[in-house]
């Protein structure tokens, strides 16, 4: 039937049929399955967004692709996007889909958050190098970052953080204890400035909030209303930042053998320790 301004995204991948290697998966028949009983379930036509919820190990990325693709062609989708895929992943099902001269991907579903920035090294400059919209899970880490669990204080109320959780770490109440000092300062709550971070990050097109009730709800759209200044960015940079896997972390420290002193694209690095300071040396 016909829609305007809504915007109708679903998944694939979970197997509703337990017993049955065809029940769920990125094989086609599970994907055109899949996709026929949203439709059914939604009562709509077509979907806007349709998402491979997570990497299925066991089917080939040129059937998954072709499945997906058939459906944009049949009309009953609109655009593909990936969910928790690595990086060469999704790079390969994009060239797939250029060889076949398919719809390409548009979106990137990946958790991101100041408690998880590990996605900076391949996934992020993946999606921006794709034109991928990145739309982030869990911005506040399944409540870490809504500012009721401090060093001392743990909420009254039911949480999905449990007190034995491996991400209650020194590291992530130090970035706790930024968030809330930089709350303070533009007067908001230390949820929506966690959230305002993750929506000035390049590559970032929404946050996917999991609110539980209205006031959660509320509180999370204000971070829509509130900007953070380059140096507040900068220290909850600083108080989160990840060592990255090689070789990102290696490429970041040669630029200046690259550089040579120079400045590029706004980047500058002083001229590296071996360079030969004149002709002389060079030859």
């Amino acid at each position: 039937r016909p829609r305007d301004r809504v915007v109708i995204a679903t998944k694939f991948m979970g197997n509703m049929y337990l017993g049955d290697p065809n029940g769920g998966g990125a094989g086609r028949k599970a994907i055109i399955n899949a996709c026929e009983e949203s439709l059914r379930r939604l009562r709509t036509d077509y979907i806007d967004l349709y998402w491979a919820h997570f990497w299925d190990q066991f089917t080939p990325l040129e059937e998954m692709v072709r499945a997906m693709d058939d459906l944009v062609r049949l009309g009953k989708v609109r655009y593909l996007g990936l969910s928790d895929h690595p990086a060469w992943v999704v790079a390969h099902c994009q060239h797939l889909l250029k060889e076949i001269k398919g719809s390409p991907l548009i979106a990137l579903q990946i958790e991101y958050s100041l408690a998880q920035r590990t996605v900076e090294g391949e996934l992020m400059p993946m999606a921006r190098h794709f034109g991928l919209g990145v739309t982030p899970w869990s911005p506040l880490r399944a409540g870490l970052l809504s500012g009721k669990i401090t060093r001392n204080t743990w909420p009254t109320e039911a949480t999905r953080m449990q007190r034995n959780s491996p991400h209650l770490t020194d590291k992530n109440f130090r970035i706790i204890d930024e968030l809330i000092a930089v709350s303070h300062e533009v007067g908001a709550t230390p949820a929506q400035v966690a959230i305002r971070w993750l929506m000035q990050r390049p590559g970032v097109v929404s946050p996917i909030i999991g609110a539980r009730t209205v006031v959660q709800l509320e509180d999370n759209a204000g971070a829509a209303a509130i900007s953070l200044s380059e140096p507040q960015m900068a220290r909850l940079d600083e108080v989160s930042a990840v060592k990255q896997a090689f070789p990102y972390d290696f490429v970041q420290g040669v630029k200046a053998n690259i550089l040579g002193g120079a400045e590029v694209n706004g980047e500058f690095r002083p001229a590296w320790d071996l360079a030969p300071a004149s002709d002389a040396e060079r030859f």
